[in-house]
């Protein structure tokens, strides 16, 4: 399991030209999901990104979780994080798991993520095409893949 984190001062995702969620500040969350992913994954990832330190505190030191300052968030999933580009010029997407497995993890890691935050998060709609738009705070961008736990 693959997430992209944007740390945002603002964000929302569009599906047919109608906002379907949107935030203000916190964290933008690309999620890519593959076939050997189980909850395991989810609850090491959910944890992770909740309790993640990179906003800032009365310092300017980036010292504070989405917890900590109460933070919204939107999870978007997002198979070409899975993209494998080793061939060619086109990427191949076999790593992605196919919806019978991503949609209920999808789903899944949703729920794990309000409980770790104990609020409602926004989230996109799975396999839809959508508009996502953000205004990326810093630029703060952090890749965290649960099959590498650095």
């Amino acid at each position: 399991m693959r997430v992209v984190i944007q740390r945002v001062l603002g964000a929302s995702v569009s599906i047919d030209a109608k906002i379907v969620s949107e935030i203000d500040n916190g964290l933008l969350i690309l999620l890519g999901i593959e076939d050997k992913d189980t909850s395991t994954d989810i609850n090491w990832l959910t944890k992770k990104v909740a309790n993640l330190r990179i906003f800032n505190d009365e310092n300017d030191v980036m010292n504070k979780s989405l917890i900590d300052i109460d933070g919204d968030a939107i999870v978007v999933s997002q198979f070409t994080l899975h993209a494998s580009t080793k061939k060619g010029n086109r990427p191949s997407y076999l790593k992605a798991a196919k919806p019978d497995i991503s949609i209920p993890l999808y789903e899944e890691f949703i729920v794990q993520f309000e409980k770790e935050l104990g609020k409602k998060i926004g989230s996109g709609q799975f396999g839809a095409h959508m508009k996502v738009s953000l205004i990326n705070d810093g630029p703060v961008t952090i890749i965290i893949d649960s099959s590498n736990k650095e």
